[in-house]
Protein backbone atom coordinates (compact mmCIF):
# COMPACT_ATOMS: atom_id res chain seq x y z
CA UNK A 1 0.00 0.00 0.00
CA UNK A 2 1.09 3.58 -0.59
CA UNK A 3 1.38 5.96 2.33
CA UNK A 4 -1.97 7.52 1.45
CA UNK A 5 -3.63 4.07 1.41
CA UNK A 6 -2.23 2.86 4.71
CA UNK A 7 -4.36 2.85 7.85
CA UNK A 8 -3.43 5.41 10.49
CA UNK A 9 -0.28 4.40 12.30
CA UNK A 10 0.93 1.80 9.77
CA UNK A 11 3.80 4.02 8.59
CA UNK A 12 4.96 4.52 12.18
CA UNK A 13 4.95 0.75 12.74
CA UNK A 14 7.46 0.11 9.96
CA UNK A 15 11.11 -0.42 10.81
CA UNK A 16 13.04 2.87 10.99
CA UNK A 17 16.35 2.59 9.16
CA UNK A 18 18.57 5.33 10.56
CA UNK A 19 21.95 4.15 9.25
CA UNK A 20 23.23 2.41 6.11
CA UNK A 21 23.59 -1.35 6.39
CA UNK A 22 27.23 -1.24 5.31
CA UNK A 23 28.14 1.69 7.52
CA UNK A 24 29.33 5.18 6.62
CA UNK A 25 32.38 5.41 4.34
CA UNK A 26 35.06 8.07 4.67
CA UNK A 27 34.70 11.15 2.49
CA UNK A 28 36.79 11.23 -0.68
CA UNK A 29 38.64 14.53 -0.63
CA UNK A 30 41.87 14.06 -2.60
CA UNK A 31 42.99 12.79 -6.04
CA UNK A 32 44.12 9.38 -4.79
CA UNK A 33 40.80 8.76 -3.10
CA UNK A 34 38.96 9.90 -6.23
CA UNK A 35 40.99 7.48 -8.35
CA UNK A 36 40.17 4.67 -5.91
CA UNK A 37 36.47 5.53 -6.12
CA UNK A 38 36.57 5.53 -9.92
CA UNK A 39 38.29 2.12 -9.98
CA UNK A 40 35.70 0.67 -7.62
CA UNK A 41 32.81 2.01 -9.68
CA UNK A 42 34.37 0.66 -12.87
CA UNK A 43 34.67 -2.81 -11.36
CA UNK A 44 31.09 -2.83 -10.07
CA UNK A 45 28.06 -4.13 -11.89
CA UNK A 46 24.58 -2.93 -12.73
CA UNK A 47 23.04 0.55 -12.37
CA UNK A 48 24.67 3.27 -10.28
CA UNK A 49 22.70 5.12 -7.63
CA UNK A 50 23.65 8.80 -7.39
CA UNK A 51 22.60 11.70 -5.22
CA UNK A 52 23.84 15.21 -4.52
CA UNK A 53 23.42 17.45 -1.51
CA UNK A 54 23.17 21.19 -2.04
CA UNK A 55 23.07 24.14 0.35
CA UNK A 56 19.75 25.63 -0.75
CA UNK A 57 18.84 28.61 1.39
CA UNK A 58 22.41 28.97 2.62
CA UNK A 59 24.64 29.47 -0.42
CA UNK A 60 24.23 31.26 -3.74
CA UNK A 61 23.10 28.95 -6.52
CA UNK A 62 22.47 25.21 -6.45
CA UNK A 63 25.97 23.75 -6.43
CA UNK A 64 26.71 20.27 -5.10
CA UNK A 65 28.49 20.07 -1.75
CA UNK A 66 28.42 16.28 -1.47
CA UNK A 67 28.08 13.61 -4.15
CA UNK A 68 27.04 10.07 -3.24
CA UNK A 69 27.44 6.99 -5.45
CA UNK A 70 26.63 3.34 -4.97
CA UNK A 71 26.91 0.32 -7.25
CA UNK A 72 26.75 -3.41 -6.59
CA UNK A 73 30.27 -4.66 -6.08
CA UNK A 74 31.56 -1.12 -5.60
CA UNK A 75 30.06 -0.09 -2.28
CA UNK A 76 29.03 3.43 -1.32
CA UNK A 77 31.26 6.42 -1.97
CA UNK A 78 30.88 9.93 -0.57
CA UNK A 79 32.81 12.53 -2.56
CA UNK A 80 33.50 16.12 -1.54
CA UNK A 81 33.14 18.18 -4.76
CA UNK A 82 34.61 21.23 -3.03
CA UNK A 83 37.92 19.41 -2.53
CA UNK A 84 37.51 17.44 -5.78
CA UNK A 85 35.68 19.75 -8.20
CA UNK A 86 36.39 17.64 -11.32
CA UNK A 87 34.74 14.22 -11.24
CA UNK A 88 35.25 13.35 -14.90
CA UNK A 89 37.38 10.36 -13.89
CA UNK A 90 34.31 8.95 -12.12
CA UNK A 91 32.14 9.83 -15.10
CA UNK A 92 34.47 7.86 -17.36
CA UNK A 93 34.31 4.93 -14.96
CA UNK A 94 30.52 4.93 -15.08
CA UNK A 95 30.56 5.14 -18.86
CA UNK A 96 27.27 3.99 -20.35
CA UNK A 97 26.03 2.55 -17.06
CA UNK A 98 22.51 3.43 -16.02
CA UNK A 99 22.15 6.19 -13.43
CA UNK A 100 19.49 5.94 -10.73
CA UNK A 101 18.34 9.33 -9.46
CA UNK A 102 15.35 10.38 -7.40
CA UNK A 103 13.85 13.62 -8.78
CA UNK A 104 16.52 13.88 -11.47
CA UNK A 105 15.87 17.50 -12.43
CA UNK A 106 16.96 18.57 -8.95
CA UNK A 107 20.44 17.07 -9.34
CA UNK A 108 21.33 16.83 -13.02
CA UNK A 109 22.57 20.41 -13.33
CA UNK A 110 24.78 20.44 -10.23
CA UNK A 111 26.20 17.03 -11.15
CA UNK A 112 27.00 18.26 -14.65
CA UNK A 113 28.92 21.16 -13.08
CA UNK A 114 31.38 18.67 -11.60
CA UNK A 115 31.65 16.58 -14.77
CA UNK A 116 29.01 13.89 -14.24
CA UNK A 117 26.58 13.41 -17.13
CA UNK A 118 24.33 10.36 -17.65
CA UNK A 119 24.01 8.38 -20.87
CA UNK A 120 21.19 6.24 -19.47
CA UNK A 121 18.87 7.21 -16.63
CA UNK A 122 16.16 5.86 -14.32
CA UNK A 123 14.30 8.46 -12.23
CA UNK A 124 12.56 6.73 -9.33
CA UNK A 125 10.40 9.73 -8.49
CA UNK A 126 9.12 10.13 -12.05
CA UNK A 127 8.62 6.37 -12.20
CA UNK A 128 6.49 6.63 -9.08
CA UNK A 129 4.33 9.31 -10.66
CA UNK A 130 3.73 7.19 -13.74
CA UNK A 131 2.97 4.20 -11.52
CA UNK A 132 0.17 6.20 -9.88
CA UNK A 133 1.62 6.70 -6.42
CA UNK A 134 -0.01 9.60 -4.55
CA UNK A 135 3.22 10.39 -2.67
CA UNK A 136 6.55 10.27 -4.49
CA UNK A 137 9.07 11.61 -2.01
CA UNK A 138 11.96 9.23 -1.42
CA UNK A 139 10.78 8.34 2.08
CA UNK A 140 7.21 7.63 0.98
CA UNK A 141 8.34 5.47 -1.94
CA UNK A 142 10.75 3.49 0.22
CA UNK A 143 7.89 2.79 2.62
CA UNK A 144 5.60 1.76 -0.22
CA UNK A 145 7.99 -0.51 -2.10
CA UNK A 146 10.65 -1.58 0.42
CA UNK A 147 8.65 -1.67 3.64
CA UNK A 148 10.76 0.44 5.98
CA UNK A 149 11.11 4.10 6.95
CA UNK A 150 14.09 6.38 6.32
CA UNK A 151 15.40 8.88 8.85
CA UNK A 152 15.07 12.21 6.98
CA UNK A 153 15.90 14.81 9.62
CA UNK A 154 18.98 16.21 7.83
CA UNK A 155 17.45 16.99 4.42
CA UNK A 156 17.57 20.81 4.81
CA UNK A 157 20.90 21.35 6.57
CA UNK A 158 23.78 23.49 5.32
CA UNK A 159 25.79 20.97 3.31
CA UNK A 160 28.47 23.57 2.62
CA UNK A 161 29.56 23.24 6.28
CA UNK A 162 32.93 21.64 6.91
CA UNK A 163 33.58 19.23 8.46
CA UNK A 164 30.31 17.44 7.76
CA UNK A 165 28.93 15.85 10.92
CA UNK A 166 28.75 12.05 11.03
CA UNK A 167 24.92 11.99 11.40
CA UNK A 168 24.62 13.96 8.15
CA UNK A 169 26.91 11.51 6.37
CA UNK A 170 24.82 8.62 7.71
CA UNK A 171 21.76 10.23 6.16
CA UNK A 172 23.55 10.84 2.83
CA UNK A 173 24.88 7.28 2.56
CA UNK A 174 21.50 5.81 3.47
CA UNK A 175 19.71 7.78 0.75
CA UNK A 176 21.87 6.35 -2.01
CA UNK A 177 21.96 2.84 -0.49
CA UNK A 178 18.24 2.31 -1.12
CA UNK A 179 18.18 3.49 -4.73
CA UNK A 180 19.09 0.18 -6.38
CA UNK A 181 16.35 -1.83 -4.70
CA UNK A 182 13.87 1.01 -5.18
CA UNK A 183 14.67 1.22 -8.88
CA UNK A 184 14.03 -2.51 -9.34
CA UNK A 185 10.72 -2.35 -7.45
CA UNK A 186 9.50 0.67 -9.44
CA UNK A 187 10.53 -0.95 -12.74
CA UNK A 188 8.66 -4.12 -11.80
CA UNK A 189 5.54 -2.10 -10.93
CA UNK A 190 5.73 -0.14 -14.19
CA UNK A 191 6.21 -3.33 -16.18
CA UNK A 192 3.19 -4.90 -14.50
CA UNK A 193 1.08 -1.87 -15.42
CA UNK A 194 2.35 -1.75 -19.00
CA UNK A 195 4.01 1.63 -18.42
CA UNK A 196 7.71 0.81 -18.44
CA UNK A 197 8.03 1.86 -22.08
CA UNK A 198 6.43 5.21 -21.24
CA UNK A 199 8.85 5.67 -18.38
CA UNK A 200 11.87 4.91 -20.54
CA UNK A 201 10.79 7.58 -23.03
CA UNK A 202 10.55 10.07 -20.16
CA UNK A 203 13.93 9.06 -18.78
CA UNK A 204 15.51 9.43 -22.21
CA UNK A 205 13.99 12.88 -22.51
CA UNK A 206 15.60 13.87 -19.20
CA UNK A 207 19.07 13.25 -20.63
CA UNK A 208 18.86 16.58 -22.43
CA UNK A 209 17.77 18.52 -19.34
CA UNK A 210 20.09 21.45 -18.66
CA UNK A 211 18.02 23.40 -16.17
CA UNK A 212 14.90 25.54 -16.21
CA UNK A 213 14.50 28.12 -18.96
CA UNK A 214 15.97 31.50 -17.92
CA UNK A 215 13.22 33.87 -16.88
CA UNK A 216 12.71 37.30 -18.39
CA UNK A 217 13.03 39.85 -15.59
CA UNK A 218 13.58 37.33 -12.79
CA UNK A 219 13.13 40.13 -10.24
CA UNK A 220 9.42 40.04 -11.05
CA UNK A 221 9.29 36.75 -9.12
CA UNK A 222 9.95 38.63 -5.85
CA UNK A 223 7.32 37.60 -3.31
CA UNK A 224 4.82 40.42 -2.80
CA UNK A 225 5.67 42.27 -6.03
CA UNK A 226 2.04 41.93 -7.16
CA UNK A 227 1.10 44.54 -4.54
CA UNK A 228 3.32 47.18 -6.15
CA UNK A 229 1.12 49.39 -8.36
CA UNK A 230 3.46 51.97 -9.89
CA UNK A 231 6.29 51.78 -12.37
CA UNK A 232 8.53 53.67 -9.94
CA UNK A 233 7.74 51.06 -7.33
CA UNK A 234 8.70 48.28 -9.73
CA UNK A 235 11.95 50.12 -10.44
CA UNK A 236 12.68 50.04 -6.71
CA UNK A 237 12.03 46.29 -6.66
CA UNK A 238 14.28 45.78 -9.67
CA UNK A 239 17.18 47.84 -8.32
CA UNK A 240 17.00 46.23 -4.88
CA UNK A 241 16.75 42.73 -6.35
CA UNK A 242 19.71 43.25 -8.67
CA UNK A 243 21.93 44.84 -6.02
CA UNK A 244 21.01 42.11 -3.53
CA UNK A 245 21.73 39.40 -6.11
CA UNK A 246 25.14 40.85 -6.96
CA UNK A 247 26.09 41.07 -3.28
CA UNK A 248 24.82 37.54 -2.62
CA UNK A 249 26.89 36.20 -5.50
CA UNK A 250 30.02 37.96 -4.23
CA UNK A 251 29.49 36.62 -0.71
CA UNK A 252 28.26 33.21 -1.88
CA UNK A 253 25.17 33.32 0.30
CA UNK A 254 21.49 32.89 -0.45
CA UNK A 255 20.00 36.28 -1.46
CA UNK A 256 17.22 35.90 1.09
CA UNK A 257 19.80 35.84 3.87
CA UNK A 258 20.91 39.33 2.90
CA UNK A 259 17.49 40.88 2.42
CA UNK A 260 14.23 38.90 2.41
CA UNK A 261 11.77 39.34 -0.43
CA UNK A 262 9.26 40.68 2.09
CA UNK A 263 11.62 43.57 2.86
CA UNK A 264 12.02 44.45 -0.82
CA UNK A 265 8.25 44.46 -1.32
CA UNK A 266 7.69 46.55 1.81
CA UNK A 267 10.27 49.15 0.77
CA UNK A 268 8.77 49.42 -2.72
CA UNK A 269 5.26 49.84 -1.31
CA UNK A 270 6.46 52.42 1.21
CA UNK A 271 8.22 54.62 -1.36
CA UNK A 272 6.50 53.90 -4.69
CA UNK A 273 4.59 57.21 -4.66
CA UNK A 274 7.31 59.41 -3.17
CA UNK A 275 8.57 62.33 -5.21
CA UNK A 276 12.17 61.98 -4.04
CA UNK A 277 14.24 59.13 -2.60
CA UNK A 278 14.43 58.72 1.18
CA UNK A 279 17.55 59.63 3.14
CA UNK A 280 17.03 56.70 5.50
CA UNK A 281 14.89 53.56 5.63
CA UNK A 282 13.41 51.45 8.39
CA UNK A 283 10.73 48.88 9.05
CA UNK A 284 8.16 48.48 11.81
CA UNK A 285 8.25 44.72 11.28
CA UNK A 286 10.73 43.24 13.78
CA UNK A 287 11.54 40.33 11.48
CA UNK A 288 12.53 42.74 8.68
CA UNK A 289 13.98 45.66 10.66
CA UNK A 290 17.33 44.01 11.32
CA UNK A 291 18.09 43.08 7.71
CA UNK A 292 16.98 46.52 6.50
CA UNK A 293 19.13 48.25 9.11
CA UNK A 294 22.12 46.03 8.27
CA UNK A 295 21.82 46.83 4.54
CA UNK A 296 20.64 50.42 4.78
CA UNK A 297 23.40 51.86 2.58
CA UNK A 298 22.71 49.32 -0.19
CA UNK A 299 18.96 49.98 0.07
CA UNK A 300 19.22 53.77 -0.01
CA UNK A 301 21.59 53.63 -2.99
CA UNK A 302 19.28 51.25 -4.87
CA UNK A 303 16.19 53.38 -4.24
CA UNK A 304 18.13 56.49 -5.27
CA UNK A 305 19.07 54.72 -8.53
CA UNK A 306 15.40 53.88 -9.11
CA UNK A 307 14.41 57.53 -8.67
CA UNK A 308 17.15 58.66 -11.04
CA UNK A 309 15.56 56.77 -13.94
CA UNK A 310 13.69 58.67 -16.62
CA UNK A 311 10.05 57.80 -17.19
CA UNK A 312 10.86 55.84 -20.32
CA UNK A 313 13.46 53.80 -18.39
CA UNK A 314 10.99 52.55 -15.79
CA UNK A 315 9.82 48.94 -16.09
CA UNK A 316 6.37 48.35 -17.46
CA UNK A 317 3.72 47.25 -14.99
CA UNK A 318 3.30 44.04 -16.99
CA UNK A 319 5.54 42.22 -19.42
CA UNK A 320 4.33 41.98 -23.01
CA UNK A 321 2.30 38.79 -23.21
CA UNK A 322 3.61 35.92 -25.29
CA UNK A 323 1.78 32.72 -26.07
CA UNK A 324 -1.87 32.06 -25.37
CA UNK A 325 -3.79 34.30 -22.97
CA UNK A 326 -4.86 33.04 -19.54
CA UNK A 327 -7.62 30.41 -19.92
CA UNK A 328 -10.07 32.56 -17.94
CA UNK A 329 -10.15 35.06 -20.82
CA UNK A 330 -10.63 32.50 -23.61
CA UNK A 331 -14.43 32.52 -23.42
CA UNK A 332 -14.50 36.23 -24.32
CA UNK A 333 -11.70 36.23 -26.86
CA UNK A 334 -12.32 32.91 -28.63
CA UNK A 335 -15.35 30.92 -27.40
CA UNK A 336 -14.64 28.01 -29.76
CA UNK A 337 -11.08 27.64 -28.45
CA UNK A 338 -12.39 27.89 -24.90
CA UNK A 339 -14.89 25.09 -25.52
CA UNK A 340 -12.21 22.91 -27.10
CA UNK A 341 -9.90 23.50 -24.14
CA UNK A 342 -12.61 22.59 -21.66
CA UNK A 343 -13.52 19.45 -23.58
CA UNK A 344 -9.87 18.41 -24.02
CA UNK A 345 -9.28 18.83 -20.31
CA UNK A 346 -12.34 16.73 -19.59
CA UNK A 347 -11.25 13.91 -21.88
CA UNK A 348 -7.62 13.92 -20.77
CA UNK A 349 -8.71 14.12 -17.14
CA UNK A 350 -10.84 11.02 -17.53
CA UNK A 351 -7.97 9.08 -19.11
CA UNK A 352 -5.62 10.37 -16.40
CA UNK A 353 -7.89 8.87 -13.76
CA UNK A 354 -8.28 5.63 -15.67
CA UNK A 355 -4.53 5.18 -16.16
CA UNK A 356 -3.59 6.55 -12.72
CA UNK A 357 -1.14 8.98 -14.32
CA UNK A 358 -1.19 12.67 -13.36
CA UNK A 359 -2.67 14.95 -16.01
CA UNK A 360 0.53 16.99 -16.21
CA UNK A 361 2.50 13.84 -17.04
CA UNK A 362 0.11 12.87 -19.81
CA UNK A 363 0.60 16.30 -21.39
CA UNK A 364 1.75 19.56 -19.86
CA UNK A 365 -1.09 22.10 -19.50
CA UNK A 366 1.06 24.74 -21.20
CA UNK A 367 1.59 22.58 -24.29
CA UNK A 368 -2.14 21.85 -24.50
CA UNK A 369 -3.04 25.54 -24.24
CA UNK A 370 -0.48 26.59 -26.82
CA UNK A 371 -1.71 24.05 -29.32
CA UNK A 372 -5.42 24.75 -28.90
CA UNK A 373 -5.07 28.52 -29.05
CA UNK A 374 -3.44 28.29 -32.47
CA UNK A 375 -5.04 25.05 -33.73
CA UNK A 376 -6.67 24.82 -37.17
CA UNK A 377 -10.48 24.56 -37.27
CA UNK A 378 -10.80 20.79 -37.67
CA UNK A 379 -7.43 19.05 -37.23
CA UNK A 380 -6.99 15.37 -37.89
CA UNK A 381 -5.47 13.14 -35.23
CA UNK A 382 -2.24 12.97 -37.22
CA UNK A 383 -2.09 16.77 -37.52
CA UNK A 384 -2.50 17.07 -33.77
CA UNK A 385 0.08 14.36 -33.22
CA UNK A 386 2.65 16.06 -35.43
CA UNK A 387 2.12 19.39 -33.67
CA UNK A 388 2.58 17.76 -30.26
CA UNK A 389 5.76 16.01 -31.39
CA UNK A 390 7.15 19.28 -32.73
CA UNK A 391 6.39 20.91 -29.37
CA UNK A 392 8.36 18.22 -27.53
CA UNK A 393 5.76 15.70 -26.40
CA UNK A 394 6.99 12.13 -26.13
CA UNK A 395 5.50 9.49 -28.40
CA UNK A 396 3.55 7.75 -25.62
CA UNK A 397 1.97 11.09 -24.71
CA UNK A 398 1.13 11.76 -28.34
CA UNK A 399 -0.46 8.32 -28.74
CA UNK A 400 -2.75 8.86 -25.77
CA UNK A 401 -3.67 12.53 -26.07
CA UNK A 402 -3.68 13.35 -29.80
CA UNK A 403 -6.94 11.42 -30.51
CA UNK A 404 -8.60 13.09 -27.52
CA UNK A 405 -7.58 16.58 -28.60
CA UNK A 406 -8.67 15.87 -32.17
CA UNK A 407 -12.04 14.64 -30.91
CA UNK A 408 -12.50 17.75 -28.77
CA UNK A 409 -11.54 19.94 -31.71
CA UNK A 410 -14.00 18.32 -34.10
CA UNK A 411 -17.10 18.24 -31.95
CA UNK A 412 -18.07 21.68 -33.30
CA UNK A 413 -19.02 23.15 -29.95
CA UNK A 414 -21.47 26.02 -30.12
CA UNK A 415 -20.83 28.58 -27.39
CA UNK A 416 -23.77 29.72 -25.33
CA UNK A 417 -25.06 33.16 -26.21
CA UNK A 418 -24.24 35.85 -23.69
Amino acid sequence: MSGADQPTGVSEQLELRAAPVEGVPDIVSDPSGLSEAADAVRCGRGPIGLDAERASGYRYGQHAYLVQLRRKGSGTWLIDPVACPDLTVVDAAIGDGEWILHAATQDLVCLAEVGLRPRLLFDTELGGRLAGLPRVGLGAMVEHYLGFRLAKEHSAVDWSSRPLPEPWLRYAALDVEVLGDLRDAVAEDLERQGKLGWARQEFSHLLSFTGPEPRVDPWRRTSGVHKVRTRRGLAIVRELWQDRDALAQRRDVSPGRILPDAAIAELALEHQRDTRPPLAVASKEPRLARSIRRNEDLIVDAIRAAFALREDELPQLNLPHTGPPPPRSWADRDPIAAARLARSRELIGAVSEELAVPVENLLTPELLRRYLWEAPPAPTTEEVAQALRTAGAREWQVTITAPLIALASNENPVPHAG
